[in-house]
């Protein structure tokens, strides 16, 4: 008689799939400070507390056109270049990897600073560029002054989110990345919001120059 083994599944009848198991969020920490001496930039922590990302900028105290995100060894990730449009409208384009000033650079996402002189939880509006193979538009709402904003989608569900840290000032901030999003791209959207608000105060800065276009 054949061996019988009740554990075993029938080989006339596939194995049943395995559940889908939906993929968490991303927790991380993110510190407005470079590890390296005389560096402006951030560095970021995983939900373990080991190093994740790393920004690391020469010359502090000035508007930078170009900011490279980074692995722990140092490879780049995404690079976010300024883009001038006219004296008030300003965009930021995130490319992928370490992108020359070049038309083989592969453009991501475009950030476009929300301006407008009435009241809005808008602060800015992300976009895919047509190489990309990302094509979700996303907008971002809230108050990053206050580490307290939102990027999101068009359904308006968070795909990203800044969160304030208690009792540990506006330098470090949790940032939470949903996988259709990914981390790599939220920390890049932090750093375009980090130079429009110019670290927090932009909300300040926006509405004062305003108020001088709106008087003259």
């Amino acid at each position: 008689m054949a061996k019988v083994h009740p554990n075993a599944a029938d080989p006339a009848e596939p194995p049943s799939p395995a559940p889908e198991v939906e993929e968490p969020p991303t927790v991380l920490t993110v510190w407005r400070k470079s590890l390296l001496f005389n560096c402006d930039g951030f560095t970021v922590f995983d939900a373990k507390g080991d190093l994740a990302f790393r920004v690391d900028c020469y010359g502090s105290g000035r508007r930078r056109a170009e900011v490279v995100l980074m692995d722990v060894a140092g490879k780049p990730l995404l690079t976010v270049r300024r883009k001038r449009l006219s004296f008030l409208a300003e965009h930021w384009v995130i490319y992928d990897g370490d992108a020359a000033e070049d038309e083989s650079s592969r453009p991501l996402l475009s950030v476009r600073r929300h301006v407008s002189l009435r009241a809005s939880k808008a602060l800015a509006h992300v976009t895919p560029h047509a190489a990309s193979a990302t094509s979700a538009t996303y907008v971002v709402e809230g108050s990053y002054g206050r580490r307290a904003c939102a990027v999101r989608d068009a359904r308006g569900d968070a795909v990203a989110e800044v969160r304030r840290k208690e009792s540990v000032g506006d330098d470090v901030f949790r940032l939470v990345a949903d996988p259709h999003l990914g981390a790599p791209l939220a920390m890049g959207l932090v750093i375009a919001l980090d130079e429009m608000f110019a670290g927090g105060r932009g909300r300040s800065a926006r509405s004062s120059l305003l108020r001088r276009t709106w008087s003259a």
